[in-house]
């Protein structure tokens, strides 16, 4: 079992905007390291005897399974704390939380709402804190896309991923990694419904180090035309169930479908975050067919947040 360097040792993952390419680079050779260990059944414990606190305040299957088992598999422990039972539901402040689970644990996952409370759990914390989802940002996610992407294509920068759908988390967190490590990213998104512009700004500044290419357009056939990688999400995230039916209208154009598809290259890979709502925001002849990554996806959730765990813990 070789060494694992310091470089990200006691490092919050909150953004993949706070991490250089070099530093996600790090991440995703680990992930791969580690990922080949499991394969051939070699032990990796690196965090032999440590304790890592999960937070939930948003239901999750592959966030929950993904950490818990990863957490395991290097040796360590993982204490699921659903909202209802921490004093945090009955309105203990995030700081005082973050500075009393500081004492008990090595390290902090949260799934939650508001970007601003993991910044302020992560501010008041004298352990590691790692963003498992947010509103805002999913860094997690974005990080097992792109170990995938490379596993499938041998390399990131230079391709072009086209993302199709919602401007939430996944699409801002897809921006800023794609900016990270040179992918050329085009998002549609139909007017509304874009990513924020602070998130875009910030993605144009970092692409500025890699030469990455990021546009937001409102035609998804503008954005997958000869794409390498398609890319969407459900049109309506935890929390906006109520708006579930108006956004299937406005989203229907955005549909990925086997039409879509045909402005894509012909070798390209399809990816989902899931949960997926076939012939909803993707067909079934295209999460279920041959150009979908989207098991190997999932796979990689734990990979790589194993590899977070192991060199930020």
């Amino acid at each position: 079992m070789k060494q694992l360097p310091d470089l990200l040792r006691g490092r919050d993952l909150l953004s993949l905007h706070h991490f250089t390419p070099s530093e996600i680079k790090l991440i995703l050779d680990t992930a791969d390291d580690l990922r080949e260990m499991q394969k051939k059944g070699e032990p990796h414990q690196y965090l032999k005897g440590k304790t890592l606190g999960m937070i939930f305040q948003k239901s999750s299957t592959r966030t929950r399974v993904s950490f818990e088992v990863g957490i395991y598999q290097l040796g360590g422990y993982g204490l699921f704390l659903s909202a209802s039972d921490l004093q945090l539901g009955r309105g203990e402040s995030i700081a005082d939380t973050a500075r009393v689970l500081s004492r008990y644990l090595d390290g902090i996952m949260i799934r939650t709402y508001a970007q601003s409370d993991v910044e302020e759990l992560a501010r008041y914390a004298d352990i590691p804190v790692i963003n498992g989802l947010t509103d805002l940002l999913h860094p997690c996610q974005i990080l097992a896309d792109l170990q995938t992407i490379r596993q499938v294509k041998g390399r990131l920068a230079g391709l072009k991923l086209a993302y199709v759908g919602d401007g939430n988390n996944v699409a801002h967190s897809l921006l800023l990694g794609c900016a990270k490590t040179g992918v050329n990213i085009t998002v549609a998104s139909p007017e509304g419904y874009k990513p924020r512009p602070e998130i875009v700004s910030a993605a144009v500044e970092d692409a500025r180090e890699t030469g990455a290419v990021i546009r937001v357009v409102t035609d998804p056939v503008e954005a997958v035309k000869d794409a390498d990688v398609v890319v969407t999400d459900v049109w309506a995230s935890m929390g906006q169930e109520a708006e579930q039916d108006a956004r299937a209208g406005v989203f229907a154009p955005y549909r990925v479908d086997e039409e879509l598809v045909k402005h894509a290259r012909e070798d390209y890979i399809f990816l989902h975050c899931l949960p997926a709502h076939r012939w909803e925001e993707v067909s079934a002849g295209i999460i279920d067919g041959p150009h979908s990554v989207v098991w190997d996806e999932a796979e990689n959730r734990l990979h790589v947040q194993k590899a977070v765990m192991a060199l930020i813990m």
